[in-house]
């Protein structure tokens, strides 16, 4: 691993223990800014997205088949009863954390409840959990102690909906009939003051808690989030909160998708829905006009374990899409659903160490870089950190690659894979680089431009 990687993390441990730091080095355009509660954010770029419970068992994706069955799908019943059967024995949460650091992850997101109700953490308030299954122990609790000993920020992600909760919907009725909730009920404060109980649990009992990621689906002002986020930012001050729990949050999360343009202000882009995405102007913002945002996305196409499920995305276009992701100054939250012994399935693992392989080469174009100067060219993605531009070549074309738009001197240009110097020449506002015949990386090759 790099300097620069040790020295990152480093700076993650210290942000995160709310310790007085620098920005680090190279964070947005590399201006001497304050310490901002989001720079170890902006600097990972790439996380690991966990969605496991005892669904995998069933091959079932997370808490959809009771809020919206299919015919010959799995019962409730069937879904309910099968925590009594769940013992994830090859759980090892150093070996997923240790997955994540050669896939290059940055920090890792946990799902301490789905929508399910069902708790991976020993809540006091509920038997519906991990702790009352054969397994017996704390998931969230050996995730959290190895992620603090590798030094891996640690987020939780907790279900607003809960299926469970009889304060949440009247529990005797198929969750098919009021998955949405039911806050015209006078039980409906009872489950706010559950859900603010259990979230007090996480930010108090597993160390400091990097991100807390909602996902409240519809009509998310019943749950409050104004007094969520206040209790959130009491507790850990420097913990960062999505925009899923009804008032704005530290950054947006669009779902299975990537925004075709750098995301704006005032224009809100989270969940699947892309409509408000075609809104975004394709040009380049200003700094004060960026909206902090992640793309959260599948493997295959399920969010759990789905033995079932062989529809795997290849690993170039997994590298692709966190280039995109990041030419448009995002993070890539990229998942993975354990199997129900607690192993991570060999074809997620294979693509992980890909992207590992990848970055190790080519990380300092993607870690502590915001977007890039070059938007909207055909084959080309970039991205910016200092005084250098990177220009990720999608479509390779020698002898020659042609680049527009660059208006800064440029002063070197290198291949980052080899760091062989190439000729170029500059006029009229392009640049034209004279390349090898062969790109020196199959997936996306990386020419660094140092400018003046």
């Amino acid at each position: 691993m790099s300097t620069y990687s040790l020295d990152r993390r480093e700076f993650l441990r210290l942000a995160l223990a709310g310790s007085c730091v620098p920005v680090f080095p190279g964070m947005g355009r590399g201006e001497s800014i304050s310490y901002d509660r989001t720079s170890w954010y902006r600097d990972a770029k790439f996380g690991m997205f966990i969605h496991w419970g005892p669904y995998s068992q069933a091959s079932v994706e997370a808490s959809w088949p009771i809020m919206t069955p299919k015919p010959g799908g799995i019962t409730e019943a069937a879904y309910r009863a099968l925590p009594s059967t769940f013992n994830p024995v090859k759980f090892d949460p150093d070996a997923i954390v240790d997955l994540a650091r050669l896939a290059g992850q940055e920090y890792m997101v946990f799902t301490t409840k789905h929508h399910d109700g069902f708790c991976m953490f020993d809540s006091s308030y509920t038997g519906y959990k991990i702790t009352n299954t054969p397994y017996g122990k704390d998931i969230v609790a050996q995730l959290a102690k190895a992620c603090e000993k590798d030094g891996m920020p640690l987020g939780f992600y907790y279900s607003p909906p809960d299926m469970h909760h009889p304060g949440f919907r009247d529990t005797t009725r198929p969750a098919s009939e009021n998955w949405h909730g039911e806050p015209q009920r006078p039980e409906w404060p009872s489950y706010l003051e559950y859900m603010q109980l259990q979230l007090t649990e996480l930010l108090t009992r597993y160390g400091p808690v990097a991100i807390v990621w909602f996902d409240g689906l519809d009509h998310r002002e019943k749950y409050n989030g104004a007094r969520i986020l206040e209790m959130i930012h009491t507790l850990q001050p420097r913990t960062l909160v999505n925009d899923r729990i009804g008032v704005d949050g530290d950054f947006e999360t669009p779902e299975q998708f990537i925004p075709p343009a750098i995301p704006t202000r005032g224009i809100v882009l989270s969940g699947i829905d892309q409509e408000p995405a075609k809104q975004l102007k394709k040009t380049t913002p200003s700094p004060e006009d960026f909206r902090l945002w992640e793309t959260c996305m599948t493997i295959n196409d399920t969010w759990a374990y789905n033995k079932n499920d062989r529809n795997f995305k290849s690993s170039q276009s997994l590298i692709r899409s966190l280039v995109e992701v990041a030419s448009r100054g995002g993070n890539f939250l990229l998942n993975i659903g354990p199997q129900p012994d607690g192993q991570i399935q060999p074809e997620f693992q294979q693509r992980l160490r890909t992207i590992g392989d990848w970055l190790t080469v080519n990380g300092d174009s993607i870690y502590g870089t915001t977007y890039g100067p070059i938007q909207e060219v055909s084959g080309l993605r970039s991205t910016a950190k200092d005084k250098a531009i990177y220009l990720h070549v999608f479509d390779w074309k020698s002898p020659v690659c042609e680049v527009p738009g660059i208006e800064t001197r440029v002063i070197s240009a290198r291949l980052l894979a080899t760091g062989q110097l190439l000729s170029f020449r500059q006029f009229e506002g392009k640049l034209q680089i004279d390349v090898p015949q062969q790109p020196p990386d199959q997936d996306i090759s990386v020419i660094a431009l140092k400018t003046y």
